[in-house]
């Protein structure tokens, strides 16, 4: 299958990168990281792009604070295995760990203020979308009731939630930088993602409940896009290969040890 076409309009609302760097090792604290990352591009004017996965645990905006058992689903989703981190970003929450995988893009923009939101999201998902279609799985973008952190810029197939995607612009250093951020379930369990987004909020106290179809796989979508009933030992690799093509557009991709 050929790649979706990407509108030029869609095209223009993202920099060109010129390599996206691919993290070989789980990094310890992701939000640390691209915050990392987002003061290199304000000091440097130069677009970043990074390839990532997460240790094992659940990421949720600076609002769940508020919820009444917050201290208590901390606790118990660290017992579980499963510990907690906040990000300053709205949305909801979201896994990390074995089976996600995170793109990560920031560049300068010329204000803080969000400008061009929705052409930002169109060219993401676009190229996204472009990168399952070179592995045979056609996406569209929706919303998705009832999987976790919904809204209206996932990627879906079927009818369930693939990718997620989120973007925040904020002043570093006095200088204004855009963050679009892609959280893609690329293989493992996704029911069971589900449900730990759903024993924290139940723990916190929260009335938000995810259903397990509502997800899926990039695993599980090959498989049934090809009529297979598994997925090549090697499509998280080819997938990685395909997002770094898509993305960087100039220069083949560089690899980081980097662990935190």
């Amino acid at each position: 299958m050929l790649p979706a076409p990407v509108s030029a309009d869609a095209a223009a609302a993202l920099p060109i990168f010129g390599f996206v760097t691919m993290h070989q090792s789980p990094l310890a604290d992701g939000m640390a990281c691209e915050a990392d990352w987002i003061a290199g591009v304000a000091r440097s004017g130069r677009a970043s792009a990074q390839l990532w996965r997460g240790r094992q645990g659940l990421v949720v905006p600076r609002s769940y604070t508020a919820l009444p058992g917050w201290v208590h689903a901390c606790q118990a989703g660290a017992a579980r295995g499963w510990p907690v981190q906040v990000r300053g970003s709205g949305g909801g929450i979201v896994p990390q760990g074995p089976g996600v995988i995170n793109l990560s893009l920031a560049w300068r923009a010329g204000s803080s203020t969000p400008q061009g939101t929705d052409a930002v999201y169109a060219a993401l998902c676009q190229g996204l979308a472009a990168a399952l279609a070179r592995l045979g799985i056609a996406s569209d973008t929706q919303a998705v009731q009832g999987s976790f952190c919904d809204g209206r810029y996932n990627l879906a197939v079927g009818g369930r939630k693939l990718v997620g995607t989120a973007q925040a612009w904020k002043r570093v250093e006095g200088v204004p930088v855009v963050l679009a951020h892609a959280l893609i379930l690329a293989g493992g369990d996704a029911a069971a993602l589900s449900e730990r987004a759903n024993e924290f909020e139940i723990d916190a106290g929260s009335p938000r409940r995810y259903r397990g179809d509502a997800v899926t796989t990039v695993a599980r979508a090959w498989c049934e896009a090809h009529g297979q009933a598994a997925p090549p030992a090697d499509l998280d690799i080819r997938l990685l290969a395909m997002l770094a093509e898509q993305f960087a557009r100039m220069l083949p991709p560089r690899t980081s040890t980097m662990h935190s």
